[in-house]
């Protein structure tokens, strides 16, 4: 009877250490200090897209100053490639430097904040680049991480230039008005327009233009012009005595670079009648 009390308290004691190492339920790891979800890696220029960084203050103290950061790997220029167009979630959005930036305010330990960037691709971007981000305080910063990598297509390299003219009639004379205009997207430079007025006028002068020797033909060139940019220039022909006809002048885009892109906008003309040399109109 005696050995049946020793084996039951054994069996006992084997049971109750056995319900004392049973494994604990497993903890959830914290979120890290930063994240971040990109909307799109691959982009066109002048395309839109977001970055999403959720930033958590794991620390056991309250992070003053507190900062969403991103950036560029190897201490590339961020906004020397992207647009801040607008940012949601943060007290400010702003560029700084290098990098790009996100105002929270004090972050208690614990909690969390996201902000979602909207950026703009700019025609500087390169080929790609890899974003790191950060969360940051003013006297205490976090580990940096690193994040996708954004591939940019080349911009293209072009500049389409355009040209008009207009004609008005003063007494005899006919003043021509050359406009040359770039659309872009690239500067465009070493810009040559010819000229021609009309066989059966005269010659009556210009400005912005060279006439070639004696001959009805005058260059129009234009060293340089912005995208958007236009200028503007003039020639004039007059009539004779009793010239009566159809005349018509023209304009063609000889020389620019870089490529243009668009054929059907690089010449004009304009027709004007004369009666008798007297009475002109375009």
């Amino acid at each position: 009877m005696q050995a049946w009390k020793l084996l039951r308290a054994a069996l006992v004691t084997v049971v109750a250490g056995a319900t004392l190492i049973a494994p604990a339920t497993a903890m959830a790891a914290d979120p890290p200090s930063s994240a971040i979800d990109v909307s799109k890696t691959s982009l066109n220029v002048g395309e839109e897209f977001t970055i999403t960084q959720t930033v958590h203050n794991t620390a056991s103290f309250t992070i003053v100053g507190a900062k969403a950061a991103l950036f560029g790997k190897t201490g590339v220029s961020l906004p020397g490639m992207i647009e801040l167009v607008g940012c949601t979630g943060a007290i400010i959005c702003f560029p700084l430097d290098i990098e790009f930036r996100a105002a929270l305010g004090d972050l208690p330990s614990g909690a969390t904040r996201t902000v979602v960037f909207t950026f703009k691709v700019l025609d500087t971007a390169p080929e790609s680049v890899t974003l790191q981000h950060q969360l940051l305080g003013d006297e205490y910063s976090f580990e940096l991480f690193e994040g996708p990598t954004l591939t940019f297509a080349v911009a293209p390299v072009n500049a389409d230039v355009s040209v008009g003219l207009t004609g008005s009639a003063s007494g005899p004379r006919i003043n021509y008005t050359l406009t040359v205009q770039n659309n872009g997207p690239a500067t465009a430079t070493g810009i040559n327009v010819a000229a021609a007025y009309p066989a059966g006028l005269n010659y009556a002068g210009t400005t912005g233009c060279t006439r070639v020797g004696t001959t009805r033909n005058l260059n129009c060139a234009v060293a340089s012009l912005a995208s958007g940019a236009s200028v503007t220039k003039t020639f004039s022909a007059s009539a004779g005595l009793l010239t009566t006809g159809s005349f018509v002048a023209t304009v063609q885009r000889t020389a620019s670079s870089p490529t243009d892109s668009v054929a059907g906008n690089d010449k004009a003309s304009k027709t004007c009648s004369i009666l008798l040399g007297l009475l002109v109109r375009c």
